[in-house]
């Protein structure tokens, strides 16, 4: 399979009133997202996310829920956080709200999950070689 998109999904709206929520949220401990903490530190983007970014063969992109096109909202609907590979199959979570929040906050675990995640898809063989 050719994977032509890696998305990843937070689990927030992208707007200045859903950043504004989130945050407060966050700050209560009503809210949380365990991609943003991957991705995030504050209100930038992790300069340790950025180089993963560029190690990977595929973009990884990131969307917040309002910003999904009408098919990947429908697929991510009560599963975000999340990353989606895209194939020719069609869209499959790569890595599930429990697989990022075990990665808790660390780029570096993130890249690795992410890594196996792509071995089974690419050789399902050793899907059961890889720790979930």
């Amino acid at each position: 399979m050719t994977l032509s998109r890696i998305i990843g999904v937070y689990h927030a709206e992208g707007s200045l009133r859903g950043e504004l929520s989130y945050l407060l949220g966050k700050l209560l401990g009503t809210a949380s997202c365990a991609l943003c903490d991957i991705t995030h530190r504050g209100l930038g983007e992790k300069a340790a996310f950025k180089r993963c970014r560029s190690r990977f063969e595929v973009p990884i992109e990131t969307l917040h829920l309002d910003e999904q096109d009408e098919a990947l909202r429908r697929f991510t609907q009560g599963k975000t956080p999340c990353v989606v590979g895209v194939t020719e199959k069609g869209p499959s979570i790569l890595l599930d709200a429990e697989a990022l929040r075990r990665c808790g906050p660390s780029v570096e675990r993130f890249e690795e999950a992410l890594q196996e995640a792509l071995a089974k898809i690419n050789d399902p063989a050793q899907a059961s070689h890889l720790r979930p």
